[in-house]
């Protein structure tokens, strides 16, 4: 059987077992595509998938992020050495002050992660001021925490230093170069229509269809430096083939050599900026790919990642949260289909 046939078979298996209810794919290098498709539905018992599909991004949001802090530096909107203190004058008398955004990117900042604010702040206005009272976990610089509060920070940085919203940033440093003509915060209800379902939030209390899973998010409306963006796979796909070729539609060469190189070494987890790097261990990935790639996951069961050595990439969206967070077959799954050829 051909890596094309294998990569359909274990996406249809992981169905079966009812890993998600439905799936799209892409794999190829800077050249393009080399085998993509979907299969299975948009729900359990809803509509087929037909490609044209609206995926929560969740995490993966975060490098969408990160492009647009880097095209701001880039620009000299903002230093990256620059303080949370020096860019966001509402928590200048916290101890979130000295963090620089370098740090947040890296997650080095020593800001917790995966904390369920939502739960205790049911307002943006309450959950931003909680932000600035959740203890630091450690020192700056001296350990990698994943830290969805630290790229809200990241979020709230790039919109005061440039006067926009997050979601117009996005559109126009990201989508409008890259012809990404679906890829949004805040799906209408057109958009809603052709969205893949998430969860059935016992929050929430209702099964969300275009609408962001991350509770988080949604107390921000939606449109958060951490989570939050809603993608097709051709979207995803146009993304991931531009990073494969070095990104010269959204960065110069140096800054994209910047953001993408590893910035943690020596410490318990490899991290370049907003990207995940290729763990010696526990990859989400497996080692297939090469020491120098990179990519990010996403909770609902999405992620990408590209090996700038081969230019090769690959792309795997699925709905693992529905109808329940429960369960973690995706992990290996996931490494299994990054094992497979091109």
């Amino acid at each position: 059987m051909t890596g094309e046939g294998e990569r359909a078979a274990l996406l249809a298996d992981g169905r079966a077992r009812r890993l998600y209810s439905g799936a799209a794919w892409s794999v190829g290098t800077a050249r393009g595509p080399v085998d993509r498709g979907w299969l299975g539905s948009r729900s359990w018992g809803g509509a087929e998938l037909d490609g044209t599909d609206l995926w929560d991004l969740a995490s993966v949001t975060k490098p969408v992020v990160g492009l647009v802090v880097m095209a701001l530096a880039e620009r000299g909107a903002l230093p990256l050495d620059g303080t949370v203190g020096q860019l966001l004058p509402r928590y200048r008398e916290t101890d979130k002050a000295p963090l620089t955004v370098t740090e947040l990117l890296a997650h080095t900042s020593g800001m917790p992660g995966r904390v369920p604010m939502y739960r205790d702040h049911p307002t943006r206005e309450s959950l931003l001021t909680g932000l600035g009272t959740l203890p630091l976990r450690s020192r700056p610089g001296v350990r990698v925490e994943y830290s969805s509060q630290g790229f809200i920070l990241l979020g709230l940085i790039a919109e005061q230093a440039s006067g926009q919203g997050l979601d117009a940033l996005v559109a126009e440093l990201v989508c409008s170069p890259l012809g990404l003509e679906d890829t949004c915060f805040t799906p209408g209800h057109a958009e809603r229509a052709r969205a893949v379902a998430t969860e059935h939030c016992p929050w929430r209390g209702r099964t969300l269809v275009g609408e962001v899973h991350d509770e988080n998010a949604a107390v921000l409306g939606g449109v958060a430096g951490h989570a939050g963006l809603f993608a097709t796979l051709a979207d995803t796909e146009r993304l991931t083939v531009a990073l494969a070729g070095g990104a010269r539609e959204l960065l110069r060469p140096e800054t994209f050599a910047l953001m993408t190189a590893p910035h943690t070494d020596g410490l318990n987890l490899r991290r370049a900026l907003a990207w995940q790097g290729q763990d010696p261990a526990d990859s989400p990935v497996g080692p297939s790919f090469g020491p120098a790639s990179y990519g990010h996951t996403g909770f609902t069961g999405t992620s990408h990642w590209v090996d700038p050595a081969t230019g090769r990439y690959a792309v795997l969206l699925t709905n693992r949260v529905h109808p329940t967070r429960e369960g973690d077959g995706i992990t290996g799954l996931r490494r299994e289909f990054h094992s497979l050829p091109v």
